[in-house]
């Protein structure tokens, strides 16, 4: 099977953990990152993929507590850092849990590997109050009506 037939083949079936993160992901909705799910690299099949910060994210079922994936995943791992990419992998169950502990994770990760500014809205309070009065500053005032005598 080619290899983008074999990619399309596995994002047809996602599992729940799958969706979720690909609702999170898809459409830069994640911090104007861009993922792909099941991208291939070398003869392995990433979950997801940032070109970008050269991350990939992986969720892991239970069939990955057994030894033999467990050996898998860690070749698969080894090949994948010597290509520069950095693994983040999370079991379904530790996402159901705790899927915000999730999130932060692979944003402090992106953040980590390629930077993007963020928003006004994520600054704390104090720089968002210094920030609206250097803008103030910057407006002149209306200038005073001129009272004419006459």
């Amino acid at each position: 099977m080619a290899t983008t037939e074999r990619a399309r083949q596995l994002r047809k079936d996602p599992t729940w953990a799958e969706k979720l993160m690909w609702k999170w992901l898809r459409d830069r909705k994640f911090c104007d990152y861009k993922f792909r799910r099941e991208h291939p690299i070398g003869i392995y099949y990433l979950d997801f993929f940032c070109e970008e910060a050269r991350l990939a994210i992986e969720l892991d079922g239970f069939g990955h507590g057994h030894p033999d994936q467990q050996k898998h995943d860690a070749e698969r791992e080894a090949f994948l850092t010597t290509r520069g990419i950095k693994v983040l992998r999370f079991w379904n169950s530790y996402l159901r849990r705790n899927a915000q502990s999730v999130r932060d994770t692979i944003f402090r990760e992106l953040q980590a590997r390629a930077p993007h500014p963020l928003p006004d809205y994520t600054r704390p309070l104090e720089t968002k109050g210094k920030l609206a009065l250097a803008r103030r500053s910057e407006v002149r005032p209306h200038p005073q009506p001129v009272s004419t005598v006459g």
